[in-house]
């Protein structure tokens, strides 16, 4: 009896073990077909790669800053012209 016993336990071990590495194969296989179907699906929406999106924010981060110093750099020339417009034609520097 205690053989009888231990063979069942060993079958039933040996079915869990099958059961259990059929199971992670049919899982590998529902992950490779949904991430083939999402592919397929991003590449019809027109999707940014997230590479794509880092490089245009940084080259509009960079844009952003020249403007700035741009806007400050007209700012500042302009005033340099309004009081240049606004002295009497007596204190304008002679060119």
């Amino acid at each position: 009896m205690p053989q009888t016993r231990s063979r069942f336990f060993d079958d039933l071990s040996k079915l869990m073990t099958d059961a259990a590495g059929l199971a992670d194969g049919a899982r590998r296989e529902v992950d490779t077909a949904l991430r083939s179907q999402l592919e397929r699906l991003l590449a019809g929406m027109d999707v940014v790669r997230r590479e794509e999106f880092e490089a245009a924010r940084e080259m509009a981060a960079l844009a952003r800053a020249e403007n700035d110093r741009l806007r400050e750099r007209v700012a500042a020339l302009e005033a340099k012209l309004d009081s240049m417009s606004t002295q009497t034609p007596r204190e304008a520097p002679q060119a």
